[in-house]
């Protein structure tokens, strides 16, 4: 989450201090939605301005050259590498993200964890389509699932769908969430939620 904050700072600095805290307020009120919308939405919105489809293409990949590379060599969320790989198999993992998914599953390559997870699901699909899919092919309902997020978005797609959901918040930053939602720290939380020994 902060390095996307830091991607959308360095794309609306050149307009000003206000826009910029505009823009951050509504990129962290609307986490997990795809950039393309955000982007358009916050010219819109913020500088008055309908870009067209060629403009948002290239803010888009302006913004996606700051993110990419520092989100694949960033360090990983404690106890995460340790969970996926303690997994081996016996749980369906998951990753849907408003993220493009050529760029989310390059992301998942460069990290060497692609192949901890059943399949790596981006944009433009929605989140809500995504885990209806993915539940009806694996012929589940939502009781057998979990949704691991750590934006509002998240959550609205879990409960949209009727999943169970544990929101990640960083130990720096408050909860997004209302306050009956579990939270964790990093994913050491997470293991001892789904597998309490």
């Amino acid at each position: 989450m902060g390095i996307k904050i830091a991607a959308f700072r360095g794309l609306y600095e050149a307009h000003g201090e206000e826009v910029v805290s505009r823009v951050l307020a509504h990129h962290t009120e609307h986490g997990g939605i795809s950039r393309v919308v955000k982007i358009r939405d916050c010219h819109r919105m913020f500088l008055g301005v309908d870009l067209s489809d060629a403009q948002v293409h290239e803010l888009a990949g302006r913004y996606a050259a700051l993110v990419e590379d520092a989100v694949a060599e960033c360090d990983a969320v404690p106890g995460a590498m340790e969970l996926l790989q303690a997994n081996n198999g016996a749980r369906r993992f998951f990753v849907v993200s408003g993220t493009p998914e050529d760029e989310l599953r390059r992301i998942t390559d460069r990290r060497g964890i692609t192949g901890h997870f059943d399949a790596v699901y981006g944009s433009p699909r929605g989140k809500e389509e995504i885990v209806e899919d993915v539940l009806g092919r694996l012929g589940a309902g939502p009781s057998e699932a979990l949704f691991v997020g750590d934006t509002m978005t998240d959550y609205r797609a879990a409960e949209a769908t009727g999943l169970d959901f544990v929101g990640r918040v960083e130990p720096t930053r408050g909860s997004p969430f209302p306050d009956q939602v579990r939270t964790v720290a990093d994913m050491w939380g997470l293991a001892a939620i789904i597998d309490p020994r």
